[in-house]
């Protein structure tokens, strides 16, 4: 039985919730209609959830939200309000309630969110519990994890955090720099989860026009007489998996709100359809960005927002972990000449020296892209300084210039770079990009001068 704590000064309100929870014969409610005994219930008695009114004389909702937090009591809280306000709502969730419903309140859908509400409970309790010392072989399934190489100590607790959040099924935000590696993270999750065997879909809504990733996210329906064709929609590519929103707060306030009914009930409908489609997928969203900030306040819904952020998690970025470097670009020189079948398995010392200086603001992704470019000029079997490219010597190596203070037999070894990584890439500008660092418009401008 889960025992759960019903507080309302309305005895009408908690007599109906008490008979009713306690015919699922899955709840043992106890029921407080003053509020001033809550913080000593809480102290002599053990919950599972909370079902909290926030409108009560003498000690309102809010005091007890906030006592529970001053005393460390991590009971999961799920408010109750009989006024549909979305900013008192935030509110409460900011001070650290689960969730909210407007009275009156739906039967089956209160279930849902009480037992959403009681898995998020053991799988913080469960984090909580985390001993001070962890290692990778600690984790339950540590095969999900093998592409994400670390041996720093807040890198492989997060892996332990994901891992215990991956076992359930509620939505978790994962926050970071860019290319610290939000989606390897979120496929970890998804591989570690019991939806391992169905589909892993990434999205990232930041590269959608925001007029079309409504219909690219929820599908559309054909709509006759103006053309547009019927589009299923990565809701249903995901179906029974996981979906990856990537760069989140790109998203439409529209889309953010249609977002947000999906999760909370797992139905949605098509553009140009008003057919309610039921669909199990496990959400996991992403940003670089701090949404919480005042930036966002227009423009990311506060709603949506407090209630991904449930379950977060933050990925260091590469400067905070010096430690993983030599062991990711090891790994990264592996994976490259396994792919291109190049024999290149050494980085200099004096090549790793200068890598271990530079400070990344691209993070583990600009790594990979160095390594992979040097691999391109590479001689014999070891990456070396010269492997470099003039662009990517000028950014890491401490008083190198560039621009019009390079000679100009340089700058030809420079185009001459640039062409063989085109070359390379099969004429890919966005994957040259990458491997050379720079700007797709900066290629560009080197690739008319290479023509010219």
């Amino acid at each position: 039985m889960k025992r759960i704590l019903i507080v309302d000064d309305d005895v009408a309100v908690t007599n109906y919730f008490m008979v009713f929870l306690m015919q699922t014969e899955v709840f043992e409610p106890t029921v407080v209609n003053d509020s001033r005994k809550v913080e000593g219930i809480l102290e002599s008695h053990d919950f599972d959830v909370i079902m909290l009114d926030l409108d009560m004389p003498n000690v309102s909702g809010m005091d007890i939200l906030d006592m529970m937090s001053r005393k460390k009591i991590a009971i999961p809280v799920l408010i109750l309000t009989g006024v549909n306000d979305v900013e008192l709502a935030v509110k409460s969730m900011k001070r650290g309630a689960f969730d909210y419903l407007t009275k009156p309140v739906d039967d089956e859908h209160l279930l849902e969110v009480l037992d959403s509400a009681i898995e998020h409970g053991a799988v913080h309790s469960n984090i909580d519990d985390l001993p001070s010392s962890l290692s990778r072989e600690d984790l339950d399934n540590e095969a999900a994890f093998d592409h994400l190489p670390t041996q720093d100590p807040a890198v492989i607790r997060m892996f332990h955090q994901a891992e215990r959040m991956a076992g359930g099924d509620l939505s978790i935000f994962i926050w970071g720099e860019r290319g610290t590696g939000k989606e390897s993270l979120a496929r970890a999750i998804h591989n570690a989860s019991p939806r391992e065997a169905r589909p892993f879909v990434a999205v990232d809504s930041a590269s959608h026009s925001s007029d079309e990733f409504s219909s690219e996210l929820f599908g559309r329906a054909k709509e006759w007489g103006n053309g547009n064709e019927e589009m299923t929609g990565f809701l249903a590519a995901a179906s029974g998996g996981t979906l990856f929103i990537d760069n989140i707060e790109n998203m439409s306030l529209p889309v953010q709100v249609r977002l947000k009914r999906v999760i909370q009930t797992g139905e949605y409908y098509r553009d140009n359809s008003t057919d309610i489609i039921k669909c199990s997928v496990r959400f996991i969203v992403a940003s670089t960005h701090d949404l919480t900030s005042s930036s966002y306040r227009d423009t990311f819904s506060r709603d949506l927002l407090y209630h991904l952020m449930v379950n977060s998690i933050r990925i260091p970025p590469l400067r905070d972990r010096p430690e993983d470097l030599p062991l990711l670009a090891r790994y990264f020189l592996a994976q490259e000449s396994e792919r291109t079948g190049e024999d290149i398995t050494e980085i200099s010392p004096e090549l790793m020296e200068l890598l271990k200086q530079y400070s990344y603001p691209d993070n583990v992704q600009e790594l990979k892209n160095i390594i992979a470019s040097a691999m391109v000029h590479a001689r014999g079997s070891t990456l070396d300084i010269d492997s470099l490219s003039p662009y990517i010597r000028e950014r890491i190596i401490p008083g190198e210039t560039s621009g019009d203070f390079i000679p100009v037999k340089l700058h030809d070894k420079m185009l001459d770079h640039v062409q063989k990584t085109l070359d390379y890439c099969g004429g890919d500008m966005k994957d040259a990009s990458g491997l050379l660092a720079i700007s797709m418009e900066e290629l560009s401008r080197l690739k008319e001068e290479i023509h010219r």
